[in-house]
């Protein structure tokens, strides 16, 4: 069975019919830029744009960087401030023509995805994903079961916002080596482990398809850590998944 799933991101939007046997995308996927600013009706029409792009009309499932309950957006912490308190389900809904919208996390909807298909497929105990890009999101496992809008990403780290320091964004903003930015991530994932004591760290986001350049240099965290298998079309598999619901 083929459902929608679209990924709002900081800083691009991205959709695909997903395959939901197969847990894959059954075309390939269409990215539009994220318009800046991100205000609610701006994304609205670039998600509208790429499932305009498909000629989709089923249920559509759609994530969104910031804490979603009961398809209301509550935090914006990368996109503009006029989401906080949205009926994003109920928008996003009108913009895409009245299909039916399931609205839920990113990072939630990555690690379901990675639960299910990819790299925490059978595993127990504490799991957390943590996908890495314009900020840090974060989703928490345990026995399977997610527990929602953790956002671990907005941890204060030694006087910081940690994906202020952490996130692939900072990175490329001051420019870090491989081996900098490692060590920038190691701390971080000292700190979830500390807190949490996961049994596995799943790395998502874009970067996990480089995962050999920074991975490998990550030491002293007793967690395994491995990178996402779905990599950056986690989002829009999970999104599916949540729409077929």
């Amino acid at each position: 069975m083929n459902v929608f799933g679209v990924d709002i991101g900081g800083s691009g939007i991205k959709g695909a019919p997903v395959d939901l046997d197969r847990g894959d995308l059954a075309q390939e996927r269409h990215k539009v830029l994220t318009p800046h600013p991100a205000t609610p009706d701006a994304v609205a029409d670039g998600v509208a744009e790429v499932i305009a792009h498909f000629g989709w009309t089923g249920p559509v499932g759609i994530t969104f960087p910031g804490v979603v309950t009961g398809g209301i957006t509550r935090t914006a912490a990368n996109v503009d401030k006029g989401w906080v308190d949205t009926d994003a389900a109920s928008l996003l809904g009108e913009r895409i023509g009245g299909l039916p919208v399931t609205v839920l996390n990113d990072a939630d909807a990555a690690g379901v995805a990675e639960m299910t298909f990819g790299a925490g497929r059978g595993r127990n105990g504490t799991v957390i994903l943590l996908t890495f890009g314009t900020g840090i999101g974060s989703a928490l496992f345990i026995d399977g079961r997610l527990v929602p809008n953790t956002e671990l990403g907005h941890l204060e780290l030694n006087g910081y916002d940690a994906e202020t320091r952490a996130s692939t964004k900072a990175k490329e903003d001051a420019d870090l080596s491989w081996s900098h930015w490692a060590r920038r991530v190691q701390k971080y994932l000292a700190h979830v482990e500390m807190l949490f004591s996961p049994e596995l760290f799943i790395i998502g986001g874009g970067v996990s398809r480089k995962s050999e350049k920074f991975l490998p240099l990550i030491e002293g965290v007793r967690a395994e850590i491995v990178p996402a298998e779905l990599q950056n079309n986690a989002g829009i598999v999970g999104a599916a998944m949540a729409a077929s619901r």
